[in-house]
């Protein structure tokens, strides 16, 4: 299972993205990840060089909570030429605008305001996958838990199910080692983390960043298979 490091607290791009970004390279983290708040088009640009200068794979999440800010941000991830686009729920304008849908990632459920909340159930949340893969996306982004009406783990154990070979990504809110567990159990194939390393709460007592990263490198090698 992979760890996605998301340059980002409470749903925004850190100041010091360009940075911390440098060091998690230095670290070996080759999932780097912003969201398209709280950072310029220049600094976005070169992060995603910098990812790449490393060898790593680029991520922007978008949290647009309008049409046309959905369709900016897409604009945005396309023109930077990230790997990967997490985030957005209309599928229509998102391939009209990436062309081809393999290296995207929407949210299935009912994302609803910012910071992002989840609404939906397992089975909202099954369907709007497989519509997502049917189409040719790479996968989903599920905000597991950031869930309001389900049980996190349910949520994606339902998308697992759906996916036929795409890939589960689990975003927002991943703040701890059981948390980590969980998803590898039921099924998920990477996770974000991003403010529970920024405010110290993965690893409570342990403030460095180099700290929390080597927690969290140590809560997935100790995670268990995915189940069968």
């Amino acid at each position: 299972m992979d760890f996605i490091l998301m340059l980002t607290h409470a749903d925004r791009t850190i100041e010091d993205a360009e940075s911390i970004a440098a060091a998690a390279l230095e670290l070996g983290i080759r999932h780097v990840g912003f969201k398209d708040v709280g950072a310029s088009p220049a600094m976005m640009q070169r992060l995603v060089q910098k990812i790449r200068a490393c060898g790593g794979v680029s991520y922007l999440e978008i949290v647009s909570t309008s049409a046309a800010a959905l369709v900016a941000s897409l604009e945005a991830g396309r023109a930077l030429g990230v790997d990967c686009i997490l985030g957005g729920t209309n599928l229509a304008v998102a391939a009209n605008i990436l062309g081809g849908l393999g290296g995207y990632f929407p949210f299935p459920g009912e994302p609803v305001g910012h910071p992002t909340r989840l609404r939906g159930s397992p089975a909202i949340v099954a369907e709007h996958t497989r519509a997502a893969r049917a189409l040719g996306c790479g996968g989903v982004d599920l905000l597991a838990y950031r869930a309001t009406e389900a049980d996190p783990i349910e949520l994606v154990r339902a998308a697992r199910d759906a996916l036929a070979g795409g890939r589960l990504i689990v975003a927002g809110s991943v703040n701890s080692p059981a948390q980590i567990h969980a998803l590898a159990a039921a099924g998920a194939d990477a996770f974000t983390i991003g403010s529970a390393i920024f405010d110290g709460s993965f690893s409570p007592g342990k403030a460095a960043f180099r700290e929390q990263i080597l927690e969290i490198f140590d809560a997935c090698a100790t995670a268990p298979r995915i189940a069968a």
